[in-house]
């Protein structure tokens, strides 16, 4: 049984979600994140790890939980897992569509211990399909949505780390999914089964996209359009230094500033709509940029309506004063982190310590 790292008292539940109980299967990636947030917003989370796990209390998207190790294969413990969902609000899990039916904790199983129980389902392909079986990750799920072949060079497609499937189109997904579910839920006394897919969200992230080409003014491909590279207007730019900076100067209102402050005064910049124009002003632009420092740039752009940022390292960010000035980052067991997010006026979001706990005494408390 893991070490508390601090005792199960020592800090109150705050948050929209106080009074919420929801048991996680424990997993890696979107799953995690997504009870992270709910943690931070005050719910009662309870992970179900195998014994020995033995996971890390400094884990960033691990925060916030009680640990419970269990070994899924045997009877006794699936009992006391049915036993501890029957009081609670929901259920987070991120296996191969099948798995959890296979244990004996599937939908018609645990519903009919605990009707009102939200089910929360995360998966890359979803739970049917030809692909639903398949492994993948990331860059597989955004790969079939479109959103991957419009994000990178010319040259090839550039993969945007994990942000577009795992946590976007996935764990923000499988949140909005379950806390829309739990409302539901408050009215209608029954839970139900959220199917969150990574494939389904990144889908549904590129929906502006996909009115942009219905209106004509997208073209599929890269570097060919207003946001993806494409305009001189929207990008980035290396500076003297080595480091780069960022632009996103799409108004006309912001453009003339650009101009201005940049020293834009020759007349092919008028341009500003003309694809046509795009290739040899972003060529005109990196000369400009690349005359000064970022620092230079900063001092020029910064704070003004240009649209203008620095493109900081994750360590940098941490320094940027505005950054600091809203507390964006905090620190725990020395490792610098993101802060919860969004921010709530009355009932405001909270890191809590992880803790290890016995499956009997949170049943215990529970049932209360």
């Amino acid at each position: 049984m893991l070490d508390k790292s601090a005792p199960s008292a020592s800090v109150r539940a705050s948050g929209p979600l106080s009074g919420f109980r929801i048991v996680e299967f424990a997993g890696i990636g979107p799953g995690p994140f997504a009870c992270m947030m709910l943690a931070d917003m005050g719910a009662e989370v309870v992970t179900l790890d195998r014994v020995g796990a033995k996971k890390s209390m400094k884990s960033v998207a691990g925060r916030g939980r009680k640990v419970i190790e269990l070994d899924l294969k045997d009877k006794a413990a699936i009992a006391q897992v049915l036993d501890l969902l029957a009081s609670a609000d929901a259920l987070v899990e991120g296996f191969r569509p099948g798995v959890m039916e296979r244990l004996g904790l599937g939908p018609d199983v645990v519903l009919a211990r605990n009707p009102r129980l939200v089910f929360g389902r995360m998966t890359g392909w979803g739970q049917e399909g030809p692909l639903a079986n398949a492994a993948g990750h990331d860059i597989n799920y955004i790969s079939i949505t479109g959103a991957l072949a419009a994000i990178g060079t010319k040259e090839a497609p550039v993969p945007p780390l994990n942000l577009v499937g795992d946590f976007g189109g996935g764990a923000l997904y499988l949140v909005v999914g379950v806390l829309a579910a739990l409302l539901e839920a408050s009215k209608s006394g029954k839970g139900q089964v959220v199917d969150a897919a990574m494939c389904d969200g990144a889908a549904s992230l590129m929906s502006f996209f996909f009115d942009m080409t219905t209106l004509g003014r997208w073209t599929e491909g890269r570097n060919q359009n207003f946001l993806d590279g494409g305009a001189h207007f929207y990008g980035v730019y290396e500076c003297a230094c080595g480091h780069f900076v960022s632009i996103g100067s799409i108004e006309p209102q912001f453009y003339a500033l650009l101009r201005e402050h940049a020293g834009l005064t020759d007349a092919d910049f008028d341009a500003q709509m003309n694809p046509k124009a795009w290739p040899a002003l972003k060529e005109k632009l990196k000369a400009v940029f690349k005359s000064k420092t970022r620092e230079d740039w900063c001092k020029i752009m910064e704070g003004t309506d240009i649209c203008f940022a620095p493109v900081l390292t994750m360590s940098e960010a941490t320094q940027h004063p505005h950054m600091i000035a809203r507390n964006v980052f905090v620190e725990r067991h020395g490792v610098k982190q993101p802060a919860p997010a969004p921010r709530f006026s009355r009932t405001p979001s909270a890191v809590r310590e992880p803790e290890g706990a016995e499956i009997g005494a949170v049943m215990a408390a529970w049932k209360r």
